[in-house]
């Protein structure tokens, strides 16, 4: 091989060199576990994923709608069991080690609560590969607007993000953002579920906004407790810091932005939420 290749291939090797190297770093409680040794699952699903959302609508353009009344109730609720069992799980794994909500450093124990908590981490990652679904329900019923931005972009980069969250730091402050927004999911999967039983349900169902703004606290307080963890040196990877303020307000713009049509700009309100009632599961944006 000649210098100029050689030269030409080091930034390669370092590369290569530096994720060698963080694999050094991974937790070795999830070792092994599906999908976490490598990125190449996840990576390989986001891709089947953006390609699905591409192609998708081009399949479905001179075909009817599927009608997936019967799949989205069952499908819903057991999403809402799902994050319902996250979200215990977590609460009670943190507060047997009497975990701190402002800054909990990953120490890889394999104590008991400290396992379970690793165990909810992962399903909590898995649930977003899962999630893909809501996209895929979108496509075969012909719901092309409800593709935005916002809901391709939260899909992929969610599990994207919480792969890296299993294999370096499924414990410790990773607790905290999981719970929560397993909470969350639980209401919204609930709403989304009882939405798709029929139109009767509408009645019941006029908490639509308020999840949107559970949202938005999340995103908010989740960035304040970064930014704190910065300033206060807590025991955790910096570049996560970081990522995670980048990361919530890219939500915090993109969610407002959704809850600012949806609400707050004259629109007909009322037949936006007749329409997200009759549709059941197609109009989330999680």
């Amino acid at each position: 091989m000649s210098s100029t290749n050689i030269s030409e291939s080091i930034p390669f090797y370092d590369v290569f060199g530096y994720y060698e190297w963080t694999l050094t770093l991974a937790d070795p409680r999830t070792k092994g576990w599906p999908m976490v040794d490598s990125p190449m699952p996840t990576a390989i699903c986001v891709a089947i994923y953006l390609f699905i959302v591409w192609i998708g609508p081009k399949i479905m353009q001179d075909r009817k709608p599927f009608d997936l009344t019967s799949l989205l109730i069952p499908y819903n609720l057991a999403m809402a069991l799902l994050n319902l069992y996250i979200c215990l799980q977590l609460f009670v794994g943190s507060t047997m080690r009497r975990y701190s909500y402002i800054c909990e450093p990953c120490k890889q124990s394999f104590h008991p609560a400290e396992l379970r908590i690793v165990d909810a981490v992962w399903w909590y990652y898995f649930s977003k590969v899962l999630e893909f679904s809501d996209t895929f329900f979108f496509i075969l019923r012909k719901k092309d607007n409800q593709l935005t931005f916002l809901h391709v972009y939260h899909h992929s980069t969610m599990f994207s993000f919480w792969w890296i969250g299993i294999k370096w730091v499924p414990s410790g402050s990773t607790f905290l953002p999981a719970m929560v927004n397993s909470f969350i999911h639980v209401l919204m999967y609930a709403y989304y579920g009882l939405a798709a039983v029929g139109p009767h349900m509408n009645k019941y169902l006029w908490w639509k906004k308020y999840l949107t703004i559970l949202q938005l606290i999340q995103f908010t307080v989740a960035m304040i407790l970064g930014i704190n963890g910065i300033l206060t040196g807590c025991e955790f990877p910096l570049w996560m810091h970081y990522t995670l303020i980048g990361y919530m307000i890219s939500f915090i713009v993109l969610f407002g932005n959704f809850y600012a049509q949806a609400y707050l700009q004259g629109k007909p309100i009322r037949q936006f939420e007749i329409n997200c009632m009759n549709m059941g599961a197609v109009t989330k944006e999680e």
